[in-house]
């Protein structure tokens, strides 16, 4: 089942260390352990799991109505699937500070390497979202605080989102930034930066590991990895780009069946059962049971 080679805590090291390798760490969006299985299999160097691609799999805006244990449960299942680091998206923490506490050990138990809290109010809103109001710095600072107090694995990694750039400006929200350093985070996420400009102005006043989010449809111009790397960027993310892609061919298939009555015109644009049954290791099972891999495709 899964034959993976390394534990959580093995996995949560070669992610401390690939951060200071100075090399830019790629995590596309996983909504689905089977996209993680995809995404490493495509040689990423980790898999993100996103708050609003989880809400929205669940049939919900992302406005902070999952919980602790939708959000861990699923990240879990992600993060099994897969020898590669996976970062999750902790929103608010789901709580005040107490409750910060109980997400990092949540997130710990089900093994993911790392999360990212942001400094939102609730109801909180998708970052490239306009109107966002923001809780004052000393409550993120004892958030993150909780948050690093909490760990029993110190090389989980505790990151702080910041979102005061669209609300209170770009310094703002370094000096937020700079604040939560202080405080303990481990790495900071610049939400909703404009361009290479802010990018470079962050990077230079801020000393820990950054996160770029690279989400179609918002306010970040869409930057290269090359030129990310070359801004010191550490890890992109694209935290949507897998559900999107998957509902418009989900969307177009659909609109066909119903106009054609079959499904015969879109056969050669799917994944086919052999690449199913190779991308899930199907055959390894038979390692088990000589009857679940007795038949030929």
């Amino acid at each position: 089942m899964h034959p993976h080679a390394i534990s959580a805590a093995q996995k949560r090291k070669h992610f401390r260390a690939a951060l200071k390798s100075g090399k830019l760490l790629r995590f596309p969006g996983a909504f689905s352990p089977l996209v993680a299985m995809a995404i490493e299999r495509q040689g990423f160097d980790g898999v993100y799991v996103s708050g609003a691609a989880l809400a929205a799999d669940l049939g919900l805006p992302d406005i902070g109505l999952t919980t602790l244990s939708e959000v861990s449960a699923r990240g879990g299942a992600i993060a099994r699937a897969t020898d590669l680091p996976a970062l999750i998206d902790a929103d608010t923490g789901f709580g005040e500070a107490l409750n910060v506490a109980r997400t990092i050990q949540t997130l710990e138990n089900a093994g993911l390497c790392g999360c990212h809290l942001e400094d939102q109010m609730n109801p909180k809103r998708c970052g490239h979202l306009d109107n966002k109001s923001l809780v004052a710095t000393q409550v993120m600072v004892e958030k993150i605080r909780a948050a690093t107090g909490a760990r029993r694995d110190k090389n989980f990694l505790v990151m702080a989102r910041t979102d005061a750039r669209a609300s209170e400006g770009l310094d703002a929200a370094i000096a937020r930034a700079g604040a939560y350093v202080d405080a303990g985070a481990d790495a900071i996420f610049p939400e909703a930066l404009a361009d290479e400009r802010e990018f470079a102005k962050f990077r230079k006043a801020v000393k820990v590991p950054l996160l770029a989010n690279m989400t179609e449809f918002g306010k970040s111009k869409l930057l290269t990895a090359r030129q990310l790397s070359d801004l010191g960027i550490n890890i992109v993310i694209y935290p949507v780009t897998t559900l999107r892609l998957a509902m418009k061919a989900i969307e177009e298939g659909l609109a066909a069946i119903r106009k054609a009555g079959t499904q015969a015109s879109l056969v050669g644009k799917m994944q086919t059962r052999a690449e199913l049954y190779e991308l899930l290791d199907y055959e390894s099972y038979a390692t088990f049971d000589q009857d679940i891999y007795n038949f030929k495709l």
